[in-house]
């Protein structure tokens, strides 16, 4: 993958890891508003995930590079995400698989198994490129930290 910087989230952990990671996806928008994109079409997407934490594992992670890449790679690759009906909805704008959506999805996916871990690391940033000229950023709000 092709070197790059990617907009730092601000934040007070003493820890930060970033996983890049392709994938390749089609989908399309079931909506008449979103013209070409209405149509079945592929991306290769490049991702950017930035993990958070204050502690690190048993290991000595934050979390295993090979676990982001099995929950996202392993689960967006060679597939049409408008079929991943558990993730996407085609009567629901907010869960189309526009690249904002996926973007947040991703976040949401990585952050459900992070919260498994016992050291508690958070999914702080998802950058998603959809085309070499377009991207999003997602963000998730800061939850409270409440200190041990």
């Amino acid at each position: 993958m092709i070197q790059q910087i990617y907009p730092a989230p601000s934040h007070s952990y003493r820890y930060e890891l970033n996983k890049d990671m392709q994938f390749a996806a089609a989908h399309y928008i079931p909506a008449e508003e979103a013209g070409k994109c209405s149509r079945v079409h592929g991306h290769t997407y490049f991702a950017n995930l930035t993990i958070a934490g204050d502690e690190l594992d048993e290991c000595g992670f934050l979390i295993d590079f090979a676990v982001l890449k099995r929950l996202v790679h392993d689960r967006f690759d060679h597939r049409l995400l408008n079929d991943d009906t558990e993730l996407f909805d085609s009567k629901d704008g907010s869960r189309f698989p526009t690249t904002e959506a996926v973007a947040r999805i991703v976040c949401e996916l990585v952050q459900q198994h992070l919260d498994t871990r016992p050291n508690r690391p958070r999914c702080i940033q998802v950058f998603l490129r959809e085309t070499p000229t377009s991207y999003v950023i997602y963000r998730p709000h800061p939850e409270v930290r409440h200190e041990r």
